[in-house]
């Protein structure tokens, strides 16, 4: 396969994908029009990405593309919904990247409570104010709290240990008995474990359930003079409402994900709370171990799929068809006898929604199993069952 990989990726990935056989074209710095040109002219099957964004005319410009990954967790970057419309496949990389993503957080926090950055920066100004630094709270026996208990969440919760700080949580699949399987305390909602925490940290996807999760009800439940730490997205908060928290109750934040970023990697920017909170460049996944262990798994994914058809963590697949029923044909195996089958299913308007065919030893016969939707009747069951090389075909109502 012809493999477009338009942002920075493992060369290790690389030669084990070139060692299968794929031709790679690798330029990490295409974006925008750029990105759609070379799509155009180089025609791939595959579009592999990291930061760059995969709008609806990126996924158009070529006729050739069969596969997107994401060599990260989320795939906000991507127009799903459009690559699902063209039979597009995404996949991500989930959980790749959770131990880097924790490590910034935590040391997001340690830098707020140490106050680390202005150290250095007085300290780089030939100013000396030990008595100023001096006023660090410390943070064993300090309550982390977690919205969001995915990858990155579970490993803040070893983090958290380490550090002799308890944990309160919320996500939508944690419950009681989870919680206290996992050592940890259980919150009712994200509002809970802003009440609750004396360091609130997000971890969660952008969708549009969480979007402005962090709003100005969330921080007017936290704790006056609390810490509050970003490394997921920014459309999971309200920056007005995180300024008017910063400003009205002493609330000290960190994000990683600023509202407004630029796509470059090098350019002039400005940010209206760059002076109020401490502030990094969406580097939470940028270790060399983690770019290491994404690319593993985005190679997998590609080879994967290039040697059974099968797409491991694809993201865009329906988690349920409207299939009504279920035709299994029993018969030879034998060029064309599916054909007639699809052919009869067709012309009564019955709209096949999943389907496999196995074969048996020797390969005489084999087993159609068809999920459709539609209203069967038994002179189509008949007309099927008269197909030349059926053997049996049923039909049956799916609950």
């Amino acid at each position: 396969m012809r493999l477009l990989i338009a942002d920075a990726f493992s060369a290790v990935a690389q030669d084990d994908l070139r060692a299968a056989g794929h031709t790679i074209v690798f330029d990490p710095l295409l974006k925008g029009e750029a990105l759609v040109a070379t799509l155009r002219a180089e025609q791939p099957q595959v579009l592999v990405v990291r930061s760059t964004k995969v709008t609806a005319d990126v996924l158009d410009a070529s006729g050739a593309l069969e596969l997107i990954v994401r060599a990260g967790a989320g795939v906000d970057t991507i127009d799903v919904a459009r690559a699902a419309e063209r039979g597009l496949f995404v996949a991500n990389c989930p959980g790749k990247n959770a131990a880097a993503v924790a490590e910034l957080a935590f040391g997001l926090i340690v830098a707020l409570d140490r106050r680390i950055p202005d150290n250095v920066i007085a300290a780089r100004e030939g100013r000396w104010d030990k008595a100023l630094f001096s006023s660090a709270r410390g943070l064993r026996g300090r309550t982390l709290g977690l919205v969001g208990l995915g990858h990155i969440g579970q490993a803040m919760v070893a983090c958290a240990k380490g550090f002799g700080m308890p944990v309160v949580a919320w996500s939508r699949s944690l419950t009681p008995a989870k919680a206290t399987a996992l050592g940890i305390g259980y919150a009712e909602s994200p509002l809970k474990v802003a009440a609750r925490a004396d360091v609130v940290s997000l971890h969660v996807a952008a969708t549009p359930e969480t979007q402005n999760l962090a709003n100005q009800a969330f921080f007017e439940a936290m704790q006056p003079g609390a810490f509050f730490i970003n490394t997921a997205r920014d459309s999971v908060v309200d920056e007005r409402a995180l300024t008017w928290a910063i400003r009205e109750r002493g609330i000290r934040a960190a994000t990683d994900v600023p509202a407004g970023e630029p796509q470059a990697k090098q350019t002039d920017w400005t940010h209206p709370l760059a002076d109020d909170l401490y502030l990094t460049h969406h580097i939470g996944a940028s270790t060399a171990q983690a770019i290491e262990a994404i690319g593993r798994e985005a190679a997998r994914v590609i080879l994967t799929y290039a040697e059974t058809g099968q797409v491991p963590n694809v993201v865009n697949l329906a988690a349920a068809t409207p299939a009504t029923h279920l035709l299994t044909v029993r018969h030879r195996d034998k060029v064309g006898v599916l054909a007639g089958v699809l052919d009869h299913m067709r012309q009564a308007g019955w709209n096949v929604q999943e389907m496999e065919n196995l074969i048996f030893e020797g390969h005489a016969a084999a087993c159609a199993r068809i999920r459709f939707q539609g209203h069967p009747d038994e002179a189509v069951l008949d007309c099927i069952q008269s197909t030349d090389d059926v053997l049996a075909a049923t039909v049956i109502a799916l609950e």
